[in-house]
């Protein structure tokens, strides 16, 4: 099953895929995403996607050629991204993290204390 969440901000169109992208589920989202690609930016986030089959692979191909750019933080996607010869953005994020509260996974950063000392 695939989720497309699709926000679109002044910058950029932001793509954000979440399941398995395969099969007529990936066609869907070709047709929805060509009402959308005379913006600036089109902007491909794959963080949430655990499969990409054949018919998924020419979809993000097709979307590459309309200049998409991809977030693929993990190596699954990263060589998916790599084989299509697709636009990775850098550090695997997008310029929407910074404006978007840090991703901490539950865990929020503890600051160093082993040397501050009360007197």
């Amino acid at each position: 099953m695939l989720r497309v969440e699709i926000c679109d901000s002044a910058e950029a169109l932001i793509l954000r895929l979440e399941g398995r992208f395969t099969g007529d589920d990936a066609e869907q989202t070709r047709t929805l995403t060509t009402r959308f690609v005379a913006r600036e930016r089109l902007l491909v986030d794959l963080t949430e996607v655990e499969f990409i089959d054949a018919a998924g692979e020419e979809v993000l191909s097709f979307l590459g050629q309309f200049g998409a750019e991809f977030i693929a933080p993990n190596s699954y996607l990263l060589d998916v991204c790599e084989r299509l010869n697709l636009r990775v953005a850098p550090n695997g994020i997008s310029y929407m993290d910074a404006s978007e509260k840090p991703r901490t996974n539950g865990h929020q950063a503890v600051p160093n204390r082993s040397n501050t000392r009360k007197r």
